[in-house]
């Protein structure tokens, strides 16, 4: 599990953790005895996808998708050709209303990963069909420390706080440098309680170019 090289400077000292150490023992351990998502090579699919230097956006996931063919690194998205799970869907419902967004024929996300969206999972892998069974073993540490990096840069960053994990996770975001957005999450179990209406995607686009940045294109094209 090789972390991304534009993340390294930031990152290289975690791997010398004794937590971090542990973790990847974990892992390995679980990948003889169970199966685990998502595969290793996409483990640090969100840093890959956005480099360190491009983050624009942060949406910050739970856990890695634990059914068969749906994880593959990046909160949130699924890979081609699988259903957007409900959450997801929530969130197209959302974007429709916000921004005119037509909902595609599929959930991958890359392409907002692409553009500087960095979808980052607190937890970045999972035993097959057991939800939350990689929490606490050292994962939480090392993507605090990905949140930190980031928190760190001199430009403006929008962070997407959708529901109480992820808004606990990003407590320490200097708001006064950064935007911070924060609605319930877009689960079916809370999305009418605030998410819906929210209008962070538009708020997103606001803030970035209101700091001479480029916008995100939501839109997702079909497959």
């Amino acid at each position: 599990m090789p972390i991304p090289e534009s993340w390294l400077p930031a990152l290289v000292a975690e791997t010398d953790q004794p937590y971090y150490q542990q973790l990847y023992r974990f892992v390995s351990e679980e990948r003889k005895k169970y199966r685990v998502y998502p595969p290793g090579p996409d483990v640090f699919n969100a840093l890959r996808y956005t480099p360190f230097e491009q983050v624009r956006v942060v949406i910050i996931g739970q856990d890695p998708y634990h059914d068969e063919n749906q994880a593959h690194g990046l909160a949130f998205s699924v890979r081609p050709g699988v259903p957007a799970p409900p959450s997801l869907q929530n969130v197209y419902k959302e974007l429709r209303n916000d921004v005119q967004f037509r909902v595609p024929n599929h959930g991958c996300l890359i392409p907002w990963a692409e553009q500087g969206v960095l979808l980052l999972n607190a937890v970045l892998t999972v035993r097959a069909h057991q939800a939350n069974s990689h929490q606490g073993k050292g994962w939480e540490n090392f993507t605090d420390a990905v949140l930190r990096a980031v928190n760190e840069v001199n430009r403006r960053v929008v962070f997407l706080l959708w529901g109480s994990y992820a808004q606990r996770k990003a407590e320490g975001i200097d708001t006064s440098r950064h935007t911070v957005l924060k609605a319930p999450h877009p689960s079916p179990l809370s999305a009418s309680r605030g998410f819906f209406g929210c209008a962070h995607f538009s708020q997103t686009n606001t803030a970035l170019q209101s700091a001479g940045l480029p916008p995100i294109n939501w839109q997702l094209a079909d497959l």
